[in-house]
C-alpha cells in the first residue's frame, strides 16, 4: 500500500516546489516581529517495521526581532499534535497520542536564495497516550530541521523532518509538509 502512495507524494511535493519557484517572492531583508499560524500534515515512520502513521499538527509562533542574532532561537512556538498509533494508518483509532508542546525555533537564510529559508526547531511538552484503560502522560521531545518556501510575506509552505522521543517509547521520525500564514 505504501508503494502506491509514494508516487502521489512525489508529485504533490514537485508541484509545491514548482509553484514556489514560479510564484515566489523574496522575503524582507530585515524581517521584524511577526506571528505565524501553521497547519502541518505528516507521516510517522514507527519502529519497528517503518509503518506509516498519521501526524497532524497545528500551532502558533511569535518571532521576536531583538532575537534575530541569537544563535539559539528567534521564535517561540506552541503546538498541538495528534498522532494515530492504531492499526489503520491515517484513520483515527482509539490508540493515539495528543501532544502539547512549547518550542524554540531558529530561522536562518540559505545563501543564494531569498525564497527558501531554513530552520531548526526544538520542542518539549506532554504527550497523553490514549486507548488503554487509563490515559498515560509522558514527556515529549522533538528536534526538527526544515525548509520554508516563501510565496510572499504572508504565505509559505514548510517541509520538515523531526526526530521524536517520548519517554518509555521507541524513538520515531516524522516527515511533514504544512502551510503557514504570517502577519
Amino acid at each position: 500500500m505504501l508503494d502506491d502512495v509514494i508516487p502521489t507524494i512525489r508529485i504533490v511535493f514537485l508541484a509545491f516546489i514548482a509553484g514556489a519557484v514560479a510564484f515566489g517572492q523574496t522575503t524582507p531583508e530585515d524581517a521584524g516581529t511577526s506571528n505565524d499560524l501553521f497547519v502541518m500534515f505528516g507521516s510517522d515512520l514507527v519502529r519497528p517495521g517503518l509503518l506509516p502513521r498519521a501526524n497532524y499538527n497545528i500551532g502558533l509562533g511569535h518571532t521576536f526581532k531583538f532575537l534575530k542574532k541569537d544563535p539559539i532561537g528567534d521564535e517561540i512556538t506552541f503546538a498541538y499534535t495528534y498522532e494515530n498509533a492504531g492499526s489503520h494508518g491515517f484513520l483515527h483509532t482509539d490508540f493515539g497520542s495528543h501532544t502539547e508542546a512549547l518550542g524554540l525555533m531558529k530561522n536562518f537564510g540559505i545563501p543564494g536564495t531569498k525564497r527558501v529559508t531554513g530552520y531548526t526547531w526544538i520542542q518539549g511538552g506532554i504527550t497523553s497516550l490514549t486507548g488503554n484503560p487509563f490515559v498515560q502522560n509522558r514527556y515529549y521531545d522533538g528536534e526538527s530541521l526544515g525548509a520554508i518556501i516563501h510565496f510572499n510575506d504572508h504565505h509559505s509552505i514548510w517541509i520538515q523532518e523531526t526526530y521524536n522521543k517520548i519517554v518509555s517509547l521507541p524513538w520515531y521520525t516524522t516527515a511533514s509538509i504544512g502551510y503557514t500564514r504570517s502577519w
